[in-house]
């Protein structure tokens, strides 16, 4: 097989408008100096200059840069991972502040070498935050901390403001896509944070472009419906380099508006799709299109009274 044959070229919607005033290089040298990390780097994020750059945003990630599982999709460096640095959570709600932020997300690699998957950390961070920047929305990106309820309690008690679990891919691909997680453990992690919390809007992405069928989509939407979620991403898989998984497909941009447009027939209060759409790209819109939708249940349910 050729080259050419085993490589999709990139249509002309995935080209990047670079960006690098000094919001970016300011950003990145404060990143550096606190010794923080962030996924907008590791996985190799296509929206960093957007972000960075004009928005002034970034999904910070805790727990070291070393994940203990190995998807095939993913960036992010794999490995035994350092031990924990329990000052993490005061430095990354320093930068919150220093940022200025409205609305911070907070990620993590997986750390299925600690019992609790790295939950309290995680937690903690939320709450270090809410000291510092208590106007700041904190939307946390969690693994699925090994499926065990009492580790996602842990981070549901620190009340953030989105809970967000991507499913990642459909149910047939998740095998071969992502290294020990498990599609319906997924939903019912999702499922628990809505049960445990039922005021905190629940999230969660969808990468397409892995040999994935139409059908097979809209079933994962139907399936995270299912489970009670309220916000949907589906963004375009592109390889992050050549021991990733190839991609099979790309999708066009009018062919995410129709997903998008299923997604929100489905019931979710908010969705972004769209070719570079990641699932914390423009998680600020989101937190406020949920918060909407919470009051207008509210006002329904007092009138209904």
């Amino acid at each position: 097989m050729s080259k050419k044959e085993e490589y999709l070229r990139k249509p002309e919607w995935l080209k990047i408008k670079l960006n690098t005033n000094e919001n970016y290089t300011g950003l990145k040298k404060m990143m550096r100096e606190n010794s923080l990390h962030t996924v907008c780097e590791e996985a190799k994020c296509p929206n960093i200059h957007e972000c960075w750059a004009v928005r002034r945003t970034a999904t910070f990630m805790i727990l070291g840069s070393v994940c203990t599982r190995a998807c095939r999709f993913c960036a992010v460096k794999t490995g035994l991972p350092t031990e924990l640095d329990l000052q993490e959570p005061e430095r990354v709600a320093d930068s919150v502040a220093l940022m200025n932020l409205k609305h911070a997300v907070i990620t993590m690699v997986a750390r299925d070498d600690q019992k609790d998957g790295g939950a309290a950390v995680l937690a903690e961070t939320i709450r270090a935050i809410r000291r510092k920047s208590p106007f700041t929305t904190v939307e946390v990106l969690p693994s699925d901390l090994g499926g065990a309820t009492e580790n996602l309690k842990l981070v549901m008690d620190a009340k953030p403001d989105i809970l967000n679990h991507n499913i990642e891919t459909v149910e047939r691909l998740t095998p071969r896509v992502r290294a020990r997680a498990k599609y319906q453990r997924s939903l019912d992690f999702l499922k628990q944070a809505k049960e445990m919390q039922p005021e905190i809007p629940t999230k969660s992405s969808l990468m397409i472009g892995l040999g994935e069928t139409k059908e097979e989509i809209i079933a994962t939407m139907d399936d995270l419906r299912a489970h009670d979620v309220d916000i949907m991403t589906i963004g375009q898989y592109l390889q992050p380099s050549k021991k990733h998984l190839k991609v099979l497909k790309y999708y066009s941009p009018e062919e995410f508006n129709e997903l998008k447009e299923i997604a929100m027939e489905k019931g979710f209060s908010h969705c972004e799709a769209g070719p570079l759409v990641r699932s914390s790209y423009h998680a600020d819109e989101q937190v406020n299109a949920a918060a909407k939708q919470r009051q207008a249940m509210g006002d329904k349910q007092v009138q209904q009274a």
